[in-house]
């Protein structure tokens, strides 16, 4: 198969290169720094920003959240099936 993202220095306007499912956690910072958030479920997403700003959106169900997060926290955090997009 070809791979068009050979060769290919990582983009942080897109597309991600992958996706990971996110558990909530007030103690853990995610595996990996991610370039933006989807949430599956509606409700509120709390995360730390790149920058390290505790920040709470309200989302609707399949959203997509362009902002780099560090951690989601569980307190605060009611949306379900959450993901980060990485690169």
């Amino acid at each position: 198969m070809n791979n068009p993202f050979d060769g290919r220095a990582p983009n942080l306007s897109g597309p991600a290169r992958d996706m990971l499912p996110i558990t909530p956690s007030d103690v853990a910072d995610l595996e990996t720094l991610c370039i933006g958030l989807y949430a599956e479920g509606a409700g509120s997403i709390t995360f730390t920003s790149e920058r390290g700003g505790v920040r709470t959106i309200n989302v609707p169900e399949f959203s997509i959240i362009p902002v780099a997060a560090s951690r989601v926290h569980a307190t605060g955090t009611t949306a379900t099936g959450l993901h980060g997009f990485t690169v």
